[in-house]
C-alpha cells in the first residue's frame, strides 16, 4: 500500500488558484446513538481535547463515557435537529456558498473555498483533496474560532499537518490563528445584537458566553482565557454598554476539575436569585449555531435561570450566515492573502506563489 495519498492528475494549461480551508468542530451524521459513538470517540480521543494519560482515558472512555453518553446525548441532538440536517453543518454550508461568492465578485475565478471538519464528514483531509483537485497551489485554512485555543485552533491544524504529512505535492499554507479583536468580527457581532434588540427591545443584563476548558490550560500558556475577555470587552464597548449591564461567562465544563470561571450556569443561577425581568445570552465564540448554544444554552441556561427566579431569557442567535459576518469573513481572509493576491496596474490576479 503506498504511504502517500494519491494525487490528482495535473493540467498544466490550467492556472493555478488559491483554495480557503473553512475548518470547524465538526458534527454527527444523524441524531442517533449509533451515529454518535464513532463520532465522540474520535473528538473525546483527540489529545488537544482531553490531556489525561492515556492508558486512564482509554479505559474511562470506552468502558463509561462511549457505553453511557451516545444515547443521552442523541436526545439532546434530536431536539435541535433540522429537516436539512445538524444546524452546524447547515450553516457550514450556507457559510461556504455565500463567502465563496463574495469572494468571486472580488476576485473572480481565483479562488476556491471548501469547508472541513475535524471531527467527522466533510473531513478535512477531503476538503484538501478537494482543493488540489481545483488547481490549488495555494491555501488558507481558516478555523471558523474567533479565539485561538489549543483545543479547538490547534486540533483543527493538527488535521491539516496530519493530511499534508501524507501528501506528495504539499501546497503552500498559510493559517489564520485568530481575530478576536478583529474590528469587522466584532461588529458583526454588534450588528447581529444590535437586530435583535431592535426587534425585540433590550434586556436588564447581557450575557456573553464562551465555551470553557481546563484552567490548566490557561496556566500553561493557552492564550484563550485572555482573548475571550478581550472579545468581550470590545463587544461592549461597541455596544456601549456599562460594566454593570453585561457579564462575561465560561460554558460546557466536563469532569471534576477547575474550569474557566466564572461558569455560565453559576451564573445564570446568580441572575435569576436578582429577580432579573430579562436577560439576553450570546455566545461570540461560536461562528455557527450548534448543540452547545440551541440546546445547553437556549434550552437548559434559560431552565436554570428561570428555576432561580429570573424573569425571560432570550438566547441571541450566533453569526451564522449574516450578512455581516459574511463579509467579515472576506475581510479577514484578503488581509491573509496578501502577497498570494496582487493587484497590479488596477487588476486583481493570483500572484506567484
Amino acid at each position: 500500500m503506498a504511504y502517500y495519498n494519491p494525487e490528482p492528475q495535473q493540467t498544466p494549461d490550467r492556472p493555478a488558484k488559491v483554495g480557503i480551508l473553512l475548518a470547524n468542530l465538526g458534527t454527527p451524521q444523524a441524531p442517533t446513538a449509533r451515529a454518535l459513538r464513532p463520532y465522540l470517540q474520535k473528538f473525546l480521543m483527540d489529545r488537544r481535547v482531553v490531556e489525561i494519560p492515556r492508558f486512564i482515558w482509554c479505559w474511562i472512555l470506552h468502558f463509561i463515557i462511549l457505553v453511557i453518553r451516545p444515547a443521552k446525548s442523541a436526545e439532546k441532538y434530536a431536539s435541535i435537529w433540522t429537516s436539512e440536517g445538524s444546524p452546524l453543518m447547515v450553516y457550514a454550508q450556507r457559510q461556504k456558498v455565500l463567502f465563496e461568492a463574495q469572494l468571486a465578485a472580488a476576485l473572480p475565478g481565483l479562488c476556491v473555498v471548501e469547508s472541513g471538519m475535524t471531527y467527522g464528514e466533510p473531513a478535512i483531509k477531503r476538503a484538501i483533496a478537494s482543493l488540489k483537485a481545483q488547481q490549488c497551489d495555494r491555501i488558507l485554512v481558516f478555523p471558523l474560532y474567533p479565539q485561538y485555543a489549543a483545543s479547538s485552533t490547534a486540533a483543527a491544524l493538527d488535521a491539516v499537518w496530519r493530511v499534508l504529512l501524507k501528501t506528495r505535492n504539499v501546497p503552500a499554507i498559510r493559517t489564520i490563528r485568530d481575530y478576536h479583536d478583529h474590528p469587522q468580527y466584532i461588529q458583526a457581532l454588534t450588528s447581529k445584537i444590535k437586530a435583535y434588540w431592535q426587534q425585540h427591545g433590550q434586556p436588564e443584563k447581557l450575557v456573553m458566553s464562551f465555551h470553557g476548558v481546563p484552567k490548566f490550560h490557561l496556566q500553561k500558556g493557552d492564550p484563550y482565557y485572555y482573548q475571550c475577555l478581550e472579545s468581550g470587552r470590545l463587544l461592549a464597548q461597541s455596544l456601549d454598554l456599562a460594566p454593570n449591564q453585561y457579564e462575561i461567562a465560561f460554558q460546557s465544563r466536563f469532569g471534576r476539575q477547575e474550569w474557566l470561571q466564572p461558569y455560565l450556569a453559576t451564573t445564570l443561577e446568580s441572575l435569576g436569585k436578582q429577580k432579573l425581568n430579562r436577560i439576553d445570552v450570546v455566545c461570540p465564540g461560536f461562528s455557527s449555531d450548534c448543540l452547545e448554544t440551541l440546546e445547553e444554552i437556549a434550552m437548559e441556561g434559560k431552565h436554570l435561570f428561570q428555576s432561580a427566579g429570573g424573569g425571560d431569557y432570550h438566547y441571541i442567535p450566533a453569526l451564522n450566515d449574516d450578512p455581516a459576518w459574511i463579509d467579515a469573513m472576506r475581510v479577514i481572509a484578503l488581509q491573509h492573502l496578501q502577497g498570494w493576491i496582487a493587484d497590479e496596474a488596477g487588476e486583481t490576479k493570483a500572484a506567484s506563489p
